[in-house]
């Protein structure tokens, strides 16, 4: 049987450019002919003769991971018409195609592969999940443990009288089974051994995805268990990055998935300052108060916060372009991708710099690994050649299927409401965190609440307690502490926002501080008490700021504060007036 045979201009170098690609692709399946003073590629094969657009669609037809593209131009009403309104016009400015192409693609247009990148993002991804369950591991009893200030068993236990056998569901944590304080910790220090093994694992084997796995199943234990302190939009990230790396392969599809993730966590971070009408946004103030007001504060923010406001309001305004305008880039060929990638890792480099967001910063960058193809990448390290692994046909239409309904629901419940069924759908997985929303700092705080936790002896004399970084003494200077997330430190700033009777873990706090829990007071930098613990324990609230190079020459303090008023009355263990 004859070869399908494509004929084309062979005086056309853009023709010839798209050629080259499409031989590459289809290897010695099709027959290639240069003719000329053709307008349009001709087709012919078993299916029949075509020309122009339907002729590009039917030869990409017979090659794996292109059929859908002649799917969508036969189904999709108005694809076809449309897609031969674009062949005409490129076929009549052939030489601005030309230019555009080389602009886009480079001298050669290739078919993009990601093995590197995907042996790269492994080994990333392993050593976020072993700094983070390494971070939650040092806290585990101070803040879930059986003296902590959350106990997983108590939570547990309100959780199944609460939902019944739905808790399981709602609560996907495998310290059901084992509530003790061994059980958390085997968990966390378990996590940062099959990490540490899975970053020397060899790519893509058995062994790495049964590892990534268990890490997943893992992490989600330690997230459904640790309550208020593990509900950070950076572990719901780990958690969807994890669970796309189990089934992680160098195919087009799989690696797509991981793409999309960037586009998601980037636009959708910019879309909701956008949709919020917080006026910092809106008139591009926001950074002038984010160095400040933000959770945990660097040293360069202190500096940061010096800027002159047109500096400020134009860096805002790139915030804008980065999060809103360059996540569409990745859709589009490879230059286009690494320009989106390298604003997405400048930001990231840039937050990094002036705040401490665990983890973030980190796996944000490691995903972008992603958008720089072999090709890029055979600039700087030698890399084999390879075949594009192609995986399990069905396990990744499965996979995209699942993930593609349940985020673009998520994407555009943000414009829209969605249909109740799909929403459904999301509300059902919700509780593994296998896909999310993302939005960060939607609305900014335009000033810092601090409280300071205090006790006596006598209920005259207080003493503060002091927090190891989030800020206390006015002399000390904002630190780094990222990728570790001090997660008490976290959730003092939320606090802050507003009242302990919205902060219910707070009051247990207290009631720890009170009872001198070791493993709580280990959370902490200083203990005025020694260990003893205290009579009676209040919080008040102090507004901070940053001193100006004035102050800070005057008095050598990074912070100044004004005194606000009380934020939790003075308690103690004994009703008052009751003798020793």
């Amino acid at each position: 049987m004859a070869r399908p045979t494509l004929v084309f201009d062979g005086n056309c170098g853009f023709c010839r450019m798209w050629v080259d690609f499409w031989r590459s692709l289809t290897g010695d399946e099709v027959d290639y002919q240069a003719s000329e003073g053709l307008q349009a590629v001709e087709y012919v094969g078993p299916e029949g003769q075509f020309i122009g657009a339907e002729a590009v669609f039917q030869l990409l037809g017979r090659v794996p991971g292109y059929e859908w593209m002649l799917r969508v131009y036969n189904i999709v009403p108005g694809c076809a018409p449309i897609a031969e309104f674009v062949y005409r016009l490129i076929a009549a400015h052939r030489n601005a195609a030309w230019h555009i192409t080389r602009a886009l693609w480079g001298d050669r247009v290739e078919r993009p592969s990601y093995i590197f990148a995907s042996s790269f993002f492994a080994r990333a991804l392993a050593f976020v999940y072993m700094i983070a369950f390494a971070s939650f591991g040092m806290q585990a009893r101070g803040l879930i443990g059986s003296n902590g200030i959350l106990p997983i068993g108590t939570f547990l236990r309100f959780a199944e009288t609460q939902l019944g056998t739905a808790a399981f569901w709602r609560v996907p944590t495998i310290l059901w089974w084992a509530r003790s304080d061994f059980a958390v910790l085997s968990i966390a220090w378990g996590g940062v051994a099959l990490a540490s093994i899975a970053i020397l694992a060899r790519a893509h084997s058995v062994w790495r995805k049964l590892i990534f796995a268990i890490l997943f199943v893992y992490y989600l234990s330690i997230v459904s268990a640790g309550q208020v302190f593990m509900s950070y939009q950076w572990d719901l990230l780990l958690l969807e990055a994890g669970f796309l790396a189990i089934f992680l392969r160098p195919s087009l599809p799989r690696t797509w998935l991981f793409q999309w993730l960037v586009f998601r966590l980037m636009f959708e971070s910019g879309v909701v300052k956008l949709l919020s009408n917080d006026p910092t946004w809106r008139n591009l103030t926001a950074l002038s108060v984010h160095y400040e007001t933000q959770p945990l504060p660097t040293v360069l923010a202190w500096y940061a916060m010096r800027l002159p406001l047109w500096f400020q309001k134009a860096s805002t305004a790139s915030v804008f372009v980065v999060e809103v305008a360059l996540p569409f880039l990745i859709f589009g060929p490879g230059r286009l991708k690494r320009v989106a990638a390298l604003g997405t890792i400048g930001l990231q480099v840039l937050i990094f710099l002036t705040g401490n967001y665990t983890f973030f910063n980190v796996l944000a960058i490691a995903l972008c690994a992603f958008l720089f193809d072999d090709a890029w990448w055979r600039r700087w390290f030698r890399i084999p050649e390879g075949a594009q692994a192609s995986g399990n046909r069905f396990v990744s239409a499965a996979l995209m299927l699942f993930v593609m309904t349940v985020s673009c629901t998520q994407l555009g419940s943000l414009f829209s409401r969605v249909p109740v069924e799909l929403n459904a759908i999301v509300d059902r997985q919700s509780p593994f965190g296998l896909v999310n929303g993302y939005g960060l700092f939607a609305s900014m705080t335009t000033i810092r609440p601090e409280i300071q936790l205090e006790g006596s002896q006598d209920g005259e004399h207080w003493q503060p307690y002091v927090f190891r970084y989030k800020p206390g003494p006015l002399d000390r200077a904002p630190g780094w502490v990222a990728p570790f997330q001090p997660r008490v430190d976290w959730q003092m700033w939320f606090a802050a926002l507003g009242s302990y009777r919205e902060n219910p873990w707070f009051v247990q706090f207290m009631l720890q501080l009170l009872q001198g829990s070791k493993p709580v007071l280990a959370l902490l930098d200083r203990d005025p008490f020694g260990g003893v613990a205290p009579k009676q324990v209040r919080a008040v609230v102090y507004e901070y700021h940053f001193t100006n190079f004035e102050e800070r020459t005057k008095t050598g303090n990074w912070w100044k504060r004004e005194y606000k008023g009380l934020y939790f009355p003075p308690v103690s263990l004994k009703p008052q007036g009751e003798k020793e």
